[in-house]
């Protein structure tokens, strides 16, 4: 008879127990690294922009001479019409005179400056330029007055005989003003206009529409030339109560700059005008040749003015809160990438806009996280960079998204 053996009953149960253990292990292993992987980013896709539109601009000319007109700052706002060839421009030219003189003899703003006794010579021009039908002011002898002074009565009243004394003062004679015009028309790029003289009365100072817009620009770019062309009355003592001679002045905008007259001229006008356009303050200078008379040509200037300052338009780039991105995870959570802010630009004319959107890497965000910009590229105009942020929060998907799609956002 057979002996039976029988093993314990511990020796039956352990593979058993090693086989659950080993598969609590592989769960337990299988629950913590589904748990714990990282995600991979969201993917990210930019939606196509839209660009904001733009008039032609129509401007409002004459049908007469050479006129220029430019919005400061606005460079593709040049706008000309009638002939480019270099034409008189009368007292326009003492426009250049002051600008020589200051080169030589600087003013600071509230300064009056050294004082011009007047010479006999000096006092001389008075009869040369009457003869001539030329405009002065009163000289009398002995007369003292500062470069300030002097500069009003030669700007405002467009006197004559007060732009020779300047030229003469401050350089000594005829021909070394001369010469220092030449040096300072060619440093300042302005390669169309000649001066032979101080007053304007010769008609061979002569100029381009578009080089006297840049002349203009640089007398609203000196504060001394600036505020006395911007003044409408004085009295200087000697000389008297002076007018300035532009009548427009104080009229749509109007603040300068200077008059011109003579008869190979016709009516000239160096004009400036400041209006505030997009809670901005924009300049327009401009330049009108060859008119009949003042009177017809203030109008003309006052309907080009007017035409210019309705192109000005503010264009908005982007709204706040305007989608430029959308983020998408592997849990179906979307979030958009929106515009922090609204940004607009102020622009002259027919513009064109394009934008490149950059989107950051990102995983989850919160509300309001940047993560990204939008980079706007204007016609004649500074780049505009605006933040984007989530608009809404992009959250973990939580552990029992990640145990039931294992792996899935890695």
């Amino acid at each position: 008879m057979s002996r039976v053996v029988r093993r314990p009953r511990s020796a039956v149960r352990r593979p058993v127990t090693i086989s659950v253990v080993a598969v609590l292990v592989l769960a337990v292993g299988y629950l913590v690294a589904a748990a714990v992987v990282p995600f991979a980013p969201a993917s990210a896709s930019t939606t196509t922009y839209s660009a904001p539109t733009s008039s032609v601009p129509d401007l409002t000319f004459p049908h007469y001479g050479a006129t220029a007109v430019e919005a400061t700052d606005f460079p593709e706002s040049l706008r000309t019409s009638g002939d480019t060839k270099p034409r008189s421009i009368a007292s326009i030219s003492k426009v250049v005179t002051a600008l020589v003189v200051l080169d030589e003899k600087p003013l600071e703003p509230g300064e009056s400056g050294p004082t011009i006794t007047f010479s006999p010579g000096m006092q001389a021009l008075y009869a040369k330029y009457l003869a001539v039908n030329g405009e002065v002011a009163p000289m009398p002898a002995g007369l003292q007055l500062s470069e300030y002074q002097t500069l009003q009565v030669m700007l405002m009243k467009s006197a004559n005989n007060y732009a020779g004394s300047l030229a003469l003062w401050a350089f000594g004679s005829m021909d070394a003003y001369r010469q220092a015009a030449d040096e300072w028309l060619d440093e300042h790029g302005l390669d169309h206009t000649t001066i032979e003289e101080p007053t304007g009365l010769d008609a061979h100072n002569t100029s381009t529409a578009t080089d006297l817009v840049e002349l203009g620009q640089l007398a609203l770019a000196n504060p001394v030339v600036k505020e006395v062309v911007g003044t409408k009355q004085v009295t200087v003592p000697g000389a008297g109560a002076i007018e300035n001679s532009n009548k427009l002045l104080g009229l749509d905008g109007v603040e300068g700059i200077k008059t011109g007259t003579l008869d190979e001229a016709g009516a000239c006008l160096l004009f400036a005008a400041t209006y505030e356009r997009g809670g901005e303050q924009v300049t327009v200078v401009g330049a009108m040749l060859g008119g009949v008379d003042h009177d017809s040509l203030d109008v003309d200037v006052q309907r080009l003015l007017r035409s210019v300052a309705d192109n000005f338009q503010v264009v908005t780039l982007a709204h706040a809160g305007q989608t430029f991105g959308t983020f998408s995870t592997p849990w179906q959570d979307e979030a958009d990438a929106v515009s922090r802010s609204a940004a607009e630009v102020l622009v002259w004319g027919r513009t064109t806009v394009s934008a490149k959107t950059k989107l950051e890497t990102i995983t989850l965000g919160t509300k309001g996280e940047r993560v990204g910009t939008v980079r706007f590229t204007i016609t004649d105009h500074d780049p505009v960079t605006v933040p984007l942020v989530l608009e809404r929060a992009i959250d973990d998907p939580g552990v029992w998204w990640r145990w039931t799609n294992p792996f899935q956002g890695a």
